[in-house]
């Protein structure tokens, strides 16, 4: 009489094709991280913080058996992340962006057919996209900058044009427009809101002390 004997196993994945995955998957992060994030945004901890996650995103769902529990836990881990998100240092919009490329960029090279041709269509189309929004077709931002300003006889309706040329001269910004927040007569001061136009969304809580010539 023979005895069965259940056993639970685990679904083998080939080694040339967890190395070919692999290669590709660390291939598109490379490019999304040290080719595109890093040349424009010059911050190596979110680099180190890119690969590392993606990695290790991409090997719990490659390792995985099953199909609907690696998609399930690869947005899990999404989530935790998203919760910590909100619970330690604030992250820039930007590098969000770039942390749902690389949970994207592991979980299609560990689910999708590796011998489809949509996996690497997929690859492309991410890094294009990312490349032209964060490039290509870069929006201006309106920043603002709170300014002290002293040459109250300038803060007047019919004086716009020298006031606006007098603060790119003393700040250096491209300023093209004022808010005046409050005038101090006393003191012969007023606090103003300069607007200018630049690539990044800078700061607007900065302070600039304008002095006299």
């Amino acid at each position: 009489m023979e005895t069965t004997e259940t056993a639970l196993i685990l679904p083998e994945t080939p080694t040339l094709e967890l190395v070919i995955r692999f290669l590709l998957n660390l291939t598109a992060i490379f490019i999304a991280v040290r080719l595109l994030y890093y040349p424009r945004h010059r911050n190596k901890d979110f680099v180190f913080t890119f690969f590392l996650f993606n990695c290790i995103n991409f090997l719990i769902c490659l390792l995985l058996g099953n199909t609907q529990l690696k998609v399930g836990f690869a947005f899990g881990l999404f989530a935790i992340f998203s919760i910590l998100r909100y619970r330690t240092v604030t992250i820039p919009v930007k590098e969000m962006g770039y942390f749902f490329l690389a949970v994207a960029l592991g979980m299609i090279n560990a689910l999708a057919p590796a011998q489809s041709f949509e996996i690497y269509a997929a690859n492309g189309l991410l890094l294009g996209i990312t490349y032209l929004l964060d490039g290509r077709l870069t929006l201006k931002h309106e920043n603002h900058r709170a300014i002290i300003y002293e040459r109250i006889e300038l803060v007047h309706t019919g004086r716009m044009a020298e006031l606006l040329e007098d603060l790119r001269n003393r700040t250096g910004l491209p300023v093209h427009r004022v808010e005046i927040i409050r005038i101090d007569l006393m003191r012969d001061t007023a606090l103003l809101n300069a607007f200018y136009y630049a690539v990044e969304n800078e700061s607007a809580s900065a302070e600039l002390q304008s002095g006299g010539d």
